[in-house]
């Protein structure tokens, strides 16, 4: 990897990372690749839904916080960031297609998760958290009572 292939990549990593903790959905959108794809063992996401997502858990709730690891780069090119997240369902959560869910005022604690990234000329093109038991996303759904969870 070239040395300005690195520095876009780390530009476009700490865009989004800034964006999460920061809860600025125009950051985060403007990090993402048109085409990326958010990747669970139940659901894969395009950017609209990913978008949808992160609006709906920031206003369900307003003190999600996120604090993570330095970015390792994996050796296929990929990085990925070991993330510990969680808040207090405060409000409603309303995600397009899916039951709405009053604030139950339980607060979710998601596992130490590991998330993968693949970046391209664009921005970031796939996001796949790490598929380990109570992660994110489903974690959050499960931990306020959701028996199924969407995503």
């Amino acid at each position: 990897m070239s040395s300005q292939q690195k520095f876009h990549d780390d530009e476009t990593l700490a865009a989004y990372v800034n964006g999460l903790k920061s809860h600025d959905i125009a950051t985060i959108g403007e990090s993402l690749a048109e085409n990326v794809k958010f990747v669970t063992s139940v659901k894969t996401m395009g950017k609209p839904a990913i978008l949808e997502f992160l609006t709906a858990l920031y206003a369900g709730f307003p003190d999600w916080s996120y604090d993570h690891d330095d970015p390792v780069q994996e050796g296929d090119g990929s990085y990925s960031i070991l993330w510990r997240q969680g808040g207090t369902h405060q409000a409603t959560l309303e995600l397009p297609g899916f039951a709405t869910v009053a604030a139950t005022g339980k607060k979710v604690v998601i596992p130490e998760q590991r998330f993968f990234y693949r970046i391209g000329s664009e921005g970031l093109t796939e996001i796949r958290p790490d598929p380990i038991p109570g992660g994110a996303p489903g974690g959050i759904f499960e931990q306020i009572g959701v028996n199924r969870p969407p995503l």
